[in-house]
């Protein structure tokens, strides 16, 4: 049964999904937003959130230790420490907006794009 059951697999193992969601979370890092897929926009979104909440109180040093061990590039951690603490210290939540592009060309997916609300 899947009762409590609300994280979504995405149709991978769960090693798998966790270096998806890091993948698409360097990404964001990167870009300030992405264009990706809903199912996996609505996966990355309260991942995304909790990594927010983590670095919104601490140091610069800190932040860049804590996503060491999160996103693949030093870059994506750079841009984070540089101007992006400074807007997240003032939100408690709903600091990103999906929002609705399309439909991708090949299969009909419905595509989201992930920006900051800030």
């Amino acid at each position: 049964m899947r009762h409590l059951k609300k994280k979504g697999t995405l149709g991978r193992a769960a090693d798998h999904r966790k270096a998806l969601l890091r993948n698409l979370a360097t990404s964001f890092f990167l870009e300030g937003s992405i264009k990706t897929t809903q199912a996996k926009a609505k996966a990355l979104v309260p991942y995304l959130e909790k990594i927010f909440t983590a670095i919104k109180d601490k140091e610069p040093r800190e932040v860049t230790r804590y996503l060491k061990k999160i996103v693949y590039t030093k870059e994506s951690s750079k841009k984070v420490t540089g101007g992006l603490i400074k807007k997240l210290k003032n939100k408690q939540s709903g600091r990103l907006r999906m929002l609705n592009v399309g439909y991708r060309k090949g299969d009909n997916a419905p595509l989201v794009k992930i920006e900051l609300n800030i």
